[in-house]
């Protein structure tokens, strides 16, 4: 049998931390050696990691990324590694060095460049144009990178008809919930097509608003999963590929024989490079069997917000986390995420009632903070209202309490997080979610001041579940029950509940999604059964608050379409698809309101 034992090193890369990410990857090579390893393959950009934006308009980036690639080549003996790099020719590639013995043997470029969504790659990058095949202890093998392989008659099914038994594809794909079933079906599909065993390498981590799962796949030529890498975190998958079983399905499969393998001008842009024929003679040590179990929905997303959380924090520097502890499953949630992340000495509460919250708000939040074994303040607010109500009672004279007083509060509590996070330089996480970001349920230098908002994309109705999940790991769980049976409210005025200005978050959540992640229009939304007006009133809220969405912190992408990279509209826009009739604008006192 020809037998290749390849290594896939799912490893979190820091972008811009060279020495670092050299060092991991070389950490990888001795690991996948000492298994007795033949190839060991990276995450795309795992030298410079990904994505580095305008670092890659700095030669001198550029330059350092290719003296790191030099190190790591020299650690390679003895091994094929595939590593993820910036190539410089006449321009710039997002490409994947072929290692050997100490050596460059080859690169490939990124044909694919996908430019969309959270993706900027024509911006920087050129394309390439050739589709190479080595040849391994006698197994070919063909090496692409993410995109390539999600196009039917793309690199994958370019080398497969030149010969490629094996694919590695090394990738820095981003999660959003209910990707991985995706991108399994995809890999299915294209193993299936060329009759290829696929090799998908994933980067892990999270780098800004991004989370990359790993999760790490092989798969062989029947399209069947063969192993699969940890969901979000670092892992070393080993694997015993049978290229035989590649041929040998090959020789079933018809449809092969109903196609040219490749027309002369495709054939001009393989190149086929032998690194070795002979298999290897060394016993191979034993690999321990895998048992490794994909992650429930709600468990795959609460995973992904403590790693978004725990990366952002750790990478930027900050040792510990700010939050405004309200009482409420917002505020609950962010903590528990928090903590699971940092560890609860990290975290830090913020406590700070006023005149209209509930002596309950006040317990669950000291219940929380206890159970979470974090530090909590409580600094009550009504001094610093009451003096802004006294000092704005000549321009507010003759006026009724409304949303400017209501505001008023949340902006003296944002104050404060400010303070404690200049003083002693703690990171302040808010905790507002997506159905609040989307309607602009929520207040400009208020509850939206901070420096990373770690649930920006998760609708209400998610951050219940996710919440039910964290609670099910333990037997009391650790979010006090009466936090997830009470009515949402911002508390900023008697008897106030979110119900008063936002529909029920089961009603607003569905419509959410259909406007902003789906584009649906007005009259789509209305004809699956939702009432015309909250149609209307929901779309209203969406399309008026933009200019707030742009004022605030970064946050964890969860979903197919998050605020900011993904959805980009402009904030002045008239337009509207009310039966085609332009509303009326807003005025600039509403738009400044809470709603």
């Amino acid at each position: 049998m020809r037998v290749l034992r390849i290594a896939m090193a799912q490893m979190n890369s820091t972008v811009g931390d060279l020495t670092g990410n050299t060092a991991k990857v070389l950490q990888y090579i001795e690991r996948a050696r000492e298994l007795g390893a033949d190839i060991v393959s990276f995450p795309e950009m795992a030298v410079p990691g990904y994505p580095a934006e305008d670092l890659l308009l700095k030669p001198q980036f550029i330059a350092d990324n290719l003296e790191a690639l030099q190190e790591i080549a020299r650690g390679t003996h003895g091994i094929t590694a595939v590593v993820g790099f910036i190539d410089k020719k006449e321009d710039i590639y997002n490409a994947a060095a072929i290692l050997h013995n100490g050596q460059v043997v080859d690169v490939y470029h990124k044909m694919f460049l996908p430019n969309y969504g959270v993706f900027d790659e024509n911006r920087y990058f050129q394309a390439g144009t050739a589709f190479p095949v080595y040849t391994i202890h006698g197994v070919r093998v063909g090496v692409n990178i993410c995109e390539d392989i999600w196009y039917p008659t793309g690199p994958t099914s370019m080398q497969a008809r030149a010969g490629a038994e094996v694919i590695i594809n090394i990738n820095a794909s981003p999660y959003h919930r209910g990707k991985r079933k995706f991108r399994e079906k995809m890999l299915a599909t294209r193993a299936t097509d060329c009759g290829v065993i696929i090799c998908y390498t994933n980067l892990v981590g999270g780098q800004d608003e991004l989370v990359f799962d790993g999760n790490s796949l092989l798969l062989d030529e029947c399209g069947e999963l063969v192993t699969m890498g940890r969901q979000f975190e670092e892992d070393l998958v080993v694997h015993d590929v049978n290229a035989d079983s590649a041929f040998r399905s090959r020789l079933h499969d018809p449809r092969r024989r109903k196609e040219r393998f490749l027309t002369t001008e495709e054939a001009e842009h393989v190149r086929r490079i032998t690194i070795s024929e002979e298999a290897p003679s060394a016993p191979k040590p034993f690999l321990p069997p895998r048992e490794v179990r994909p992650l429930e929905d709600a468990a795959e997303v609460y995973h992904a917000l403590v790693l978004g959380v725990r990366d952002y924090v750790q990478k930027s520097g900050f040792g510990k986390v700010l939050i405004a502890l309200s009482g409420g499953i917002d505020s609950s949630i962010t903590a528990v995420i928090a903590a699971d992340a940092l560890g609860g000495d990290n975290v830090i509460g913020v406590a700070m009632p006023s005149r209209f919250s509930s002596p309950g708000s006040l317990s669950d939040a000291s219940a929380l903070a206890e159970n979470l074994g974090l530090f909590m303040y409580t600094i009550p607010i009504e001094p610093a209202f009451q003096a802004y109500l006294d000092m704005l009672a000549g321009p507010f004279q003759g006026t009724q309490f409304g949303v400017a007083e209501e505001n008023l509060q949340a902006r003296i509590r944002g104050n404060i997080l400010m303070a404690l996070s200049n003083k002693f330089g703690w990171l302040v996480l808010t905790t507002g979610n997506k159905s609040e970001m989307a309607t602009g349920y929520s207040t400009l230098y208020g509850d939206m001041a901070g420096g990373f908002a770690v649930i920006k994309d998760v609708p209400k109705t998610l951050v219940y579940e996710i919440a039910r999940y964290r609670n099910s790991l333990e037997p009391k769980g650790v979010i006090p029950e009466t936090v997830m049976v009470k009515e949402p409210s911002a508390e900023l005025r008697p008897d106030q509940k979110d119900v008063d200005t936002l529909p029920p978050y089961s009603t607003l959540d569905p419509i959410l999604e259909a406007y902003v992640e789906q584009d649906k229009s007005f009259e789509e939304i209305a004809a699956t059964g939702f009432d015309e007006a909250t149609v209307r009133r929901v779309i209203r809220m969406v399309d008026r608050n933009e200019y707030k969405r742009r004022q605030a912190p970064p946050g964890i992408k969860i979903t197919p379409r998050a605020f900011g990279k993904d959805r980009r509209l402009p904030i002045v826009n008239k337009y509207t698809n009310f039966n085609h009739a332009r509303e009326a604008l807003p005025t600039l006192e509403r738009l400044i309101t809470k709603t």
